[in-house]
């Protein structure tokens, strides 16, 4: 299975989430190519079986305005039926910003394979085996 997982990270807490990923997925033997977002484009999506996509919560609860909501904006034309699985960490708020990505991506049809998954902060204690086990379940 080819899966790719793009990123946008400030702190390194979502960087953090995504090699944790990549490390579960990589144990279910998957191919995978981790991403920072601003090296990514359409094809680190399109050309995947499986592609995960991270972005922490930023100000009001919204994705990364400056490199992440413009590559989502860049593929929402692209991810119809495409298999997608979400995460980020945050700081604040409820989870919002996830919940409003979610259903973002379900309207430009991609089926979403697993529970989002967030973190608060950086991944410690039980987050780290839930993101290992995140990129494993889907692999």
């Amino acid at each position: 299975m080819k899966i790719s997982i793009v990123y946008w990270s400030g702190t390194g807490n979502t960087e953090a989430m995504a090699k944790l990923i990549q490390e579960g997925a990589v144990s279910a033997g998957a191919e995978v190519v981790l991403k920072e977002v601003a090296k990514a484009d359409v094809a680190d999506v399109a050309n995947v079986d499986v592609a995960f996509l991270g972005c922490p919560s930023m100000g009001s609860e919204e994705l990364e305005e400056g490199e992440f909501a413009p590559f989502i904006s860049s593929i929402e034309g692209q991810v119809s039926g495409k298999k997608l699985a979400l995460f980020g960490s945050y700081g604040w708020g409820d989870g919002q910003w996830m919940r409003d990505w979610e259903e973002r991506m379900k309207k430009a049809g991609a089926v979403l394979v697993a529970e989002s998954l967030i973190v608060n902060e950086a991944p410690a204690g039980d987050d780290i085996e839930k993101c290992k086990s995140f990129g494993k379940s889907v692999a």
